[in-house]
């Protein structure tokens, strides 16, 4: 348990910040999964209207410190890999 006043303050803090990662991987998870459904339902139209709306979030996650940039950069590229090759 922390004993100097810095200490505390810093736990709040940590606690504070956990809280807002933990809603936005949370929402960029939800993002991921409706371009998911979208590819599984085949619908070429809706899983491109769904990588549009996942793409600014995944990077927004990345600027932000909770995903690694490559690792945003990563998922954006397979995921639309995945959308272009439902038209072949």
């Amino acid at each position: 348990m922390a004993n100097t006043t810095s200490a505390k303050k810093a736990t709040r803090k940590i606690a504070r910040r956990t809280e807002v990662n933990k809603s936005r991987r949370s929402r960029v998870r939800g993002f991921i999964r409706k371009v998911e459904e979208a590819i599984a339902s085949g619908d070429q139209a809706l899983a491109q209207a769904a990588l549009k709306a996942a793409q600014p979030e995944l990077m927004r996650a990345a600027t932000k410190g909770v995903l690694h940039a490559n690792t945003a950069s990563r998922k954006v590229s397979r995921l639309a890999s995945r959308v272009k090759s439902l038209s072949a």
